[in-house]
């Protein structure tokens, strides 16, 4: 099994009326919860860990996890409203304004001995759950549970308007970038958290602290990683005509996942021992399925019946 664990939430995204006026769409979103269904789509036995609401649009939420076959079981259920995300597009770049005050993303709590570790692969974290201090926190103890027999996979996925402390935040980012055996970010998340510093010298580092594999999403101009023994391996992005990018990194590491796992290479061990042609080979698929989410609005993952 395959775990994502984190947001999970509604963003109300941008479209336009038979007026031609702006009008907003809700769409179930977050990213930890869209990496779950895009690696249910592509076809891993796949679960999410994370709180999801009982109101109407935690209903949505659930609904829209259930008919992407993705198992529900070790998530928190309570009566604290949903997460919701407002969207606009700004120079090609999604930008948010969250609602999340108070919420059941917000309140979700790790239950310690309720998900057989032994017989999950890789758990994926990261994104808005890790800004706030208990998020963190119960990350932190669901990780320490997990690392002894998974692979733990890693996004910081940014939300600049989110952190009220920053020095705080790059210095959980690092924390959990440490305990990372895969670690994926944008090119805007690296300038938000490292600056002008070099790509490849900041993944030298991360590799030198322990991740066997380090991925840069560089949106249409691909995909950069590094990898312990295979080195840089650089990858394009299919040209497609983008109706917007919300969930494209999201599809992209959730299908990075899926063909590490298709490979038999996602386990830690295996990970660290990757062929360069079988990365660019995992890259490659995921490269394809971030594109296909890029041609149509809202987070929506492809199936594997939709990649060419």
């Amino acid at each position: 099994m395959l775990i994502a664990c984190g947001d999970a939430l509604i963003d109300f995204v941008p479209t336009r009326n038979l007026d031609g006026r702006e009008a907003l769409m809700p769409a179930v979103g977050g990213s930890c919860l869209n990496v779950a269904i895009g690696m249910a789509r592509l076809g891993a036995p796949t679960a999410f860990v994370g709180g999801i609401s009982t109101d109407m649009f935690g209903q949505m939420i659930a609904d829209h996890a259930a008919a992407s076959n993705v198992e529900l079981g070790f998530a928190t259920r309570s009566d604290h409203q949903t997460t919701l995300a407002f969207v606009r597009i700004v120079a090609g770049e999604s930008s948010y304004a969250f609602y999340d005050a108070g919420t059941a993303t917000r309140n979700w709590m790790y239950r310690r001995g309720t998900i057989p570790f032994a017989d999950v692969e890789a758990v994926h974290v990261g994104s808005t759950t890790l800004v706030n201090d208990r998020g963190a926190a119960e990350t932190r103890a669901l990780i320490a549970d997990a690392r002894a027999t998974s692979t733990i996979s890693f996004d910081p996925n940014c939300r600049p308007n989110l952190v009220k402390d920053k020095p705080a935040y790059l210095a959980r980012m690092a924390e959990f970038a440490d305990s990372a055996d895969l670690i994926k970010m944008s090119d805007v998340d690296f300038v938000y958290l490292f600056g002008e510093e070099s790509f490849a010298q900041r993944a030298q580092a991360l590799l030198g602290r322990g991740a066997s594999l380090v991925v840069m999403t560089r949106g249409s101009q691909g995909a950069v990683a590094w990898h312990v023994s295979a080195g840089e391996i650089e990858v394009v992005a299919p040209k497609v005509e983008a109706v917007d990018t919300i969930g494209a990194g999201d599809s992209f590491q959730a299908a990075l996942l899926f063909a590490l796992h298709r490979q038999g290479r996602l386990a830690r061990q295996k990970l660290k021992t990757i062929e360069v042609d079988e990365l660019r080979d995992a890259l490659q698929f995921a490269a394809r399925c971030a594109a296909i989410t890029c041609t149509r609005p809202g987070a929506d993952p492809p199936w594997r019946r939709e990649i060419v």
